[in-house]
């Protein structure tokens, strides 16, 4: 009897209490660009080691969200290679985040640091992103 009541009570309360489902959406970036950083972003960069100087490049892009909601914190994911097809950021693939993409296609930007010693062009390869239908970070 009491499992019953338990059973019927705990029924109830999802029924009038349900979590918003947040879900996971994938982002296709595509037209893949870099250049450099202006003067006042590049300034003292150094790489993650902390005793070598880094280059500092801007990624361009485009985010195309193909639903017909916002997009909210997505994390940005992809490979960097130099021209001797050295990895730029070893043990490493996510790069950073855009806080939101608005349904359709916009321009994003992301800012990274690159080893002094790696010899460019940097190749950008295997970039994508995903986010969430919520915010989630506040």
């Amino acid at each position: 009897m009491t499992g019953i009541l338990l059973s019927c009570l705990m029924a109830l309360i999802s029924w009038v209490w349900t979590p918003v489902a947040v879900a996971l959406t994938q982002i296709k970036l595509s037209d893949l660009s870099y250049k450099d950083c202006p003067p006042e972003l590049a300034q003292g960069a150094v790489s993650s080691s902390g005793s070598a100087a880094a280059n500092c490049f801007i990624v361009t892009g485009k985010a195309q969200n193909g639903t017909y909601k916002t997009v909210y914190d997505a994390d940005i994911y992809g490979r960097i290679y130099d021209a001797n097809n050295d990895s730029i950021l070893q043990n490493r693939n996510r790069l950073g985040s855009i806080a939101e993409v608005p349904p359709g296609t916009s321009d994003f930007e992301l800012r990274i640091s690159v080893p002094a010693n790696q010899p460019l062009p940097l190749q950008l390869k295997q970039f994508k992103a995903s986010g969430f239908s919520a915010q989630i970070r506040k």
